[in-house]
């Protein structure tokens, strides 16, 4: 059956735009579509590819995990996930994992963790969960309310209640909100879909003291910070502070759906069976290839490597940008970087997308008016060049 891009009209809901052109092969940091176009790929599936596309680690692993064992209900427990969860609680403060099939999942599982923490320890009325501005934790019903982006969460009837926002790096507005009503804080430690937004040290510091201060819950969702994006294998590691639950997605499968909760033992017995479950969450065949993920990344070699690619994309834009003037601000952590457009350009990021897409290079935006790369960890530094080069010739052809 030949399908095109007109199919998707005919056929799914409409809740996406996606382009014009359709991918379907991808290598490394190059991608291919129907009409053998190629692309540097500068958007990994919006921080997923981690190791870009058809990884031999990962394919290995799913090909041998694909000859084993593909599912099985929660009724046993499996391998591949067990591995996978005890290779995750040696790396970080975590001692408990739960898997799911997503960030938004992970991210439901934590908040429903930590309102069930605060109902067994302090009863009913400690069940306010506050969040920030700008923020995005999903599109469940639960999580699209806890994010700050309150366009994403109207039109679908009554919202979930018991939740607050404040905005991001605001320390004071954090404390004003926060009593001993309050149950948990979620933040990300970096945000990402709001404009590639670094917290303050002080401020991360200041919200883990105020979460101590009124005995409530933070958690960091990572899911787009974790699994080596900002440069260690997850950003709390690089704040000198640590969450009490973590939500990790994204690049822990390198490309295949799964998600994690990382939590302590004492947090963690409050789950207790029957309490929360997700049919495919720890599939083996998920967690096999997100095994093979984690020894890839959680290597001194990629790392440094992360944060040795950070460099040479931001000092390549500023390059750009002294030629074109078209940012007020290159910003970021690792390969999470977000350039924002100056005042004459505000909210034409899309038209920049659109335009790289036109010259062979696949870019994200980050709001209306942040261009946001988030590309393979490990991108040869020759693709790197080279996608900027082809940006480059995109902001000429826009700009003039």
């Amino acid at each position: 059956m030949k399908v095109t891009r007109a199919t998707f009209n005919d056929v799914m809901v409409p809740n996406y735009n996606p382009a014009k052109m359709v991918p379907v092969k991808g290598e490394g940091s190059r991608v291919w579509d129907q009409d053998g176009t190629e692309y540097v790929d500068f958007a990994g599936g919006i921080a997923v590819n981690c190791l870009g596309h058809c990884h031999p680690a990962m394919v290995n692993a799913l090909t041998e995990q694909g000859n084993k064992l593909w599912h099985l209900s929660n009724v046993f427990t499996n391998e591949p996930a067990m591995r996978l969860a005890k290779k995750l609680t040696d790396a970080t403060f975590a001692e408990r994992v739960y898997f799911a099939n997503s960030g938004a999942e992970a991210n439901e599982a934590a908040l429903k963790l930590a309102r069930r923490w605060a109902l067994d320890n302090h009863g009913a009325g400690k069940d306010q969960i506050v969040a920030f501005a700008k923020g995005f934790h999903g599109r469940t019903f639960f999580t699209v309310t806890v994010g700050g982006q309150p366009a994403y969460s109207e039109g679908f009837g009554p919202k979930p209640g018991g939740i607050e926002h404040v905005e991001y790096n605001d320390l004071a507005a954090l404390e004003a909100q926060m009593s001993e009503k309050t149950c948990a804080v979620m933040m990300e430690p970096l945000q990402g879909e709001g404009g590639v937004i670094s917290p303050d040290l002080e401020f991360v510091k200041g919200v883990r003291a105020l979460c101590d201060k009124y005995n409530a819950l933070l958690i960091f969702d990572e899911v787009q910070t974790g699994f080596g994006r900002t440069g260690s294998l997850y950003a709390y590691q690089q704040l000198g502070v640590t969450p009490d639950i973590l939500a990790s997605a994204k690049s822990l499968g390198g490309g295949f759906p799964i998600g994690a909760m990382l939590t302590t033992a004492a947090i963690a017995e409050h789950l207790k069976p029957g309490t929360h479950g997700s049919t495919y969450g720890g599939n083996p065949l998920a967690c096999a290839v997100a095994e093979a993920v984690f020894d890839v990344v959680n290597t001194d070699e990629v790392l440094a490597g992360v944060k040795a690619r950070e460099e040479l994309f931001k000092t390549k834009l500023a390059e750009i940008n002294e030629r074109y003037g078209i940012f007020k601000d290159i910003r970021g952590k690792g390969l999470l970087i977000g350039a924002e457009l100056s005042d004459k350009y505000e909210g034409k990021a899309r038209d920049f997308l659109n335009a790289g897409a036109d010259e062979g290079v696949m870019v994200l935006v980050a709001g209306p008016s942040v261009i946001r790369f988030t590309p393979s960890l490990i991108i040869p530094e020759a693709d790197v060049l080279e996608g900027l080069a082809r940006f480059e010739k995109a902001i000429a052809k826009l700009v003039g």
